[in-house]
């Protein structure tokens, strides 16, 4: 959040992705650990619109993805394309940065901050899926009353 002409608002870092790589062949590896992270997050965010163009590989191998803010929903509106491993168990990493969460959520500190930022229901929504995740350890399934995968996908 910054301070801006018209005040307070957000602002993006500007990411120069590598264009030499397919991001539909990238969207549908299993193999890749920050795609895999990137579906986690969507998880907990309940993000409603990753689409493949919403990929951002740089040169070095990391993995960033861009947003407009469609997450946060209280209902489950998870759309996104990255399905590859609904059911499949969590990596061991995903359920300590779950864990990490929670703590945070925990102790109210997380909570807080988020305040300013979202309703309570939704911080309420946001909490119950990470507790879920943590429950169940396995990536979610689509949605079956809510389109799994945004339209366009690219």
């Amino acid at each position: 959040m910054r301070d801006g002409p018209f005040g307070p608002g957000m602002c993006q870092l500007w990411i120069d992705h590598d264009t030499d790589l397919d991001l539909i062949a990238l969207s549908r590896r299993t193999d890749h650990a920050g795609l895999r992270d990137m579906a986690v997050f969507d998880a907990v965010v309940n993000n409603a619109d990753r689409k493949i163009g919403h990929l951002l590989p740089v040169t070095d191998g990391h993995l960033y993805g861009c947003d407009h803010g469609v997450c946060f929903a209280e209902d489950y509106k998870l759309r996104t394309v990255l399905w590859q491993w609904r059911g499949k168990s969590l990596p061991r990493r995903s359920l300590d940065a779950l864990r990490r969460l929670n703590t945070v959520f925990a102790d109210g500190g997380l909570a807080d901050e988020l305040s300013s930022l979202l309703t309570a229901s939704e911080i309420d929504a946001t909490k119950i899926r990470i507790d879920t995740l943590l429950k169940h350890r396995v990536h979610p399934y689509p949605p079956t009353d809510w389109p799994a995968v945004p339209w366009p996908p690219v």
